[in-house]
């Protein structure tokens, strides 16, 4: 979907380090961010299934509306979250 995109995440909980299959539940052009995207994904199995994810992307150059529904996976390596979709 473009260049390697730029992800920050906040979560209720931290997400421990691992790989989660995720679909994007949520996506939006944040107002004043340079060319950054809301992004919200829903973790897909494991203890946490079902939990929402809050990611804030840059490089994602498809619009908001044709993220919804795309499935991906989120790797969280040292704590931080890198999305990739397919």
């Amino acid at each position: 979907m473009g260049d390697t995109p730029t992800i920050s995440g906040v979560s209720p909980q931290p997400l421990p380090d691992g790989r989660y299959e995720v679909l994007v539940v949520d996506a939006a052009d944040v107002a004043d961010a340079d060319g950054a995207r809301h992004v919200e994904v829903t973790l897909l199995e494991g203890d946490r299934k079902g939990d929402v994810i809050a990611l804030s992307a840059r490089g994602l150059d498809a619009d908001p509306m044709d993220l919804l529904a795309a499935p991906g996976v989120l790797v969280v390596t040292a704590g931080e979250p890198e999305l990739v979709l397919d």
